[in-house]
């Protein structure tokens, strides 16, 4: 990539909704983002990079400690049975063909016995090293595969608004699909090729030491050629996997937001991004292709130059009678599976690259903590009558450094209770919720249910005891009882089917064409915003948690169905405590208090009919809301 070609990709990649290489949204916004890009180049976050990937490596690695130690002992075996070929080859020549002459075949068939048997043990020693490695190579990616999926479902809401839906999917998909590759056949062949270049040295060192001589003078440009091929593909592959990834998530935002591309006719610029990103995938393929370009031949044009000084010293020593012929017919066989592989190990070297970058994409993800971690000692809620009280004890949040969401809220809701939260856009109604859901913890002070601080729950009991609904309830694909079972995965039919009841449900259900069965599908497609809203309901009531919270639950929908639904309110508030998030103060008016923030605090507290008639903010706000009726 040329450094003029980079401020048009900066330009071009700011348009993309905050979507950069390493997959994070509103960077400039992020500080600890910004410290981790800008650290990101340098040596040290290279080597810690790399450190990553190989403890990642070795930990799934470990569990299959004995079968790896057969397949080495199987490439062994296959390495020693081709290295046997040449010496055979030499000794028919120099031990075998003469005695033929004089009418003695004997040695020559044993040795054709020998060579055959050499390429039988080749054959079986490979075919169970691939069987062996394969079982092996697939067990560890299933491994892998499961850990990441598992590790994205533990890390917290703040880590989900922050990472893309384009870049987990790269992780799942482009990275395990390259450490594969390198499963499926690049393990074997670097290691054969290693293997084979250490034999054959060795085996020319035994043979013929000066000629083994004159065959090491290619070897310092060996090296230097390998070196740099190795720094430069190094780079080169990790930029591809970048590039790739970012194609990727484009493609996925993109997708997902069709309607609104589409709607504010956007196709042209997303377009232009898409080829923009495309073009530095193709770029950077290319570097990494141009590499393979030079060391490829360069290492050909090595082992050519090497074949002919040593068939050039070796057939004068023949010719002079210091050598036998067969040794030089050895020595140009074992050249040729010396630096075959290392032209082949270009190819493989790519895999490796390429694996490596992703492996360490991956151990990155598998190495980032929740941002609510589970406790290490639990605490169990009490249980017993009056379950829900839920206590805010001087609690201050804030999104990023700086900026202060909530300041000291003292909030106190006894169990039973239903509190509205009303308030202008950023008051802080939904940050009080997600607080009390533990998608995040308050920077300062604590949120109690029943007495016992949030961050001392199990996780578990935590999803039973509090449940969010909100105005855009994910549907699951899958019927409508699936999705209403979601909120308790062991309830039987007969408990689905009267959780429809009390929401008022019931009805339209039956009505599909396969009733409880009727597939919803994708997000709920085919069920409108009221009914998914009621199913949504359903799921919450099934799963009978000691608080609920409401946020946003009716805003999306229109008069009728809000009445349906505010009916199906009254059941599932019932004798539960609740937190109701509303701009519509219809909702508002079935609760038993009032709350009104603003600024990140609690400005007015009461009955909503007394908070109606005191001239405060909520009364502004009411008759706001009455006008609207009108």
């Amino acid at each position: 990539m040329t450094a003029a070609s980079r401020p048009r990709d900066r330009a071009l990649r700011a348009e993309q909704d905050g979507l950069d290489p390493h997959g994070w949204r509103g960077r400039a916004a992020d500080p600890e983002a910004d410290r981790s890009s800008a650290e990101e180049a340098t040596p040290e976050a290279v080597a810690r990079l790399r450190a990553r990937g190989r403890v990642l490596l070795r930990s799934l690695l470990r569990p299959h400690r004995g079968r790896l130690g057969l397949a080495v002992g199987l490439l062994l075996a296959q390495n020693a049975a081709a290295m046997a070929g040449p010496y055979l080859v030499m000794l028919g020549i120099d031990r075998a063909i003469g005695p033929l002459r004089a009418g003695d075949s004997g040695p020559l068939v044993a040795l054709a016995g020998a060579f055959a048997a050499a390429a039988a043990t080749e054959y079986a020693a490979r075919r169970g090293f691939l069987a062996l490695s394969a079982r092996i190579g697939q067990a560890v990616l299933l491994d892998l595969r499961q850990r990441v999926y598992g590790h994205f479902l533990r890390l917290s809401v703040g880590f989900h608004e922050r990472y893309t839906t384009g870049r987990m999917i790269s992780r799942l998909t482009s990275d395990l699909d390259s450490i594969g590759e390198l499963v499926d056949g690049g393990v074997d062949g670097l290691v054969l090729a290693a293997l084979s270049i250490l034999s054959v040295a060795g085996i020319l060192l035994w043979l013929d030491a000066p000629l083994a001589g004159a065959t090491l003078l290619a070897f310092p440009f060996l090296l230097w050629l390998s070196r740099w091929f190795a720094r430069a593909s190094a780079g080169a592959y990790r930029r591809s996997r970048e590039a790739v990834a970012l194609v990727i998530v484009h493609f996925i935002e993109s997708m997902r937001g069709v309607r609104a591309v589409q709607a504010y006719r956007r196709e042209p610029r997303n377009q232009r991004i898409f080829a923009a990103v495309s073009d530095d995938y193709r770029r950077a393929s290319l570097d990494a292709m141009r590499l393979i370009a030079t060391y490829s031949p360069g290492i050909k044009v090595i082992g050519n130059v090497t074949v002919a000084v040593v068939l050039a010293y070796g057939g004068h020593r023949v010719l002079g009678g210091g050598m036998e012929v067969g040794v030089l017919a050895a020595f140009l066989l074992y050249l040729r599976r010396f630096f075959e592989p290392m032209q082949e190990l270009s190819q493989f070297y790519n895999s490796l690259q390429s694996a490596t970058a992703s492996l360490e994409k991956l151990a990155g993800v598998l190495d980032e903590r929740p941002g609510v971690p589970e406790p290490a000692d639990p605490v169990p809620l009490p249980g017993g009558p009056g379950r829900g009280a839920v206590e805010f004890r001087r609690v201050s949040f804030g999104y990023r450094a700086g900026a202060p969401i909530l300041a000291g809220v003292e909030l106190t809701v006894p169990a039973g209770q239903t509190v509205a939260l009303v308030g202008p856009t950023g008051a802080g109604k939904s940050t009080v919720a997600k607080l009390l859901a533990r998608f995040h913890d308050p920077d300062a002070g604590t949120v109690t249910l029943d007495g016992v601080d949030l961050r001392d729950l199990a996780d578990a009991e935590l999803r039973r005891a509090v449940v969010l609904v909100t105005q855009e309830n994910h549907l699951f694909s899958g019927s409508v009882a699936e999705n209403i079972r979601f909120g308790r995965p062991d309830a039987d039919d007969a408990a689905v089917e009267a959780a429809a009841r009390a929401v008022g449900a019931h009805d339209f259900i039956a009505a599909l064409p396969e009733g409880y069965a009727t597939e919803v599908r994708r997000r709920g497609g085919r069920l409108s915003a009221g009914q998914r809203q009621l199913v949504a309901f359903a799921r919450a009531f099934i799963a009978d948690p000691r608080v609920l919270i409401l946020d946003e639950a009716t805003s999306s929908l229109d008069a009728p169905t809000e009445r349906l639904v505010q009916r199906a309110l009254a059941t599932v508030l019932r004798e539960r405590t609740a937190l109701v998030i509303a701009h519509r103060l219809s909702t508002v008016e079935t609760a038993d208090r009032v709350l009104v923030l603003d600024g990140g605090e609690v400005v007015e507290d009461g009955p909503p009919g007394r908070l109606a008639r005191s001239g405060g903010r909520y009364a502004a706000l009411h008759r706001q809301w009455r006008d609207s009726l009108v």
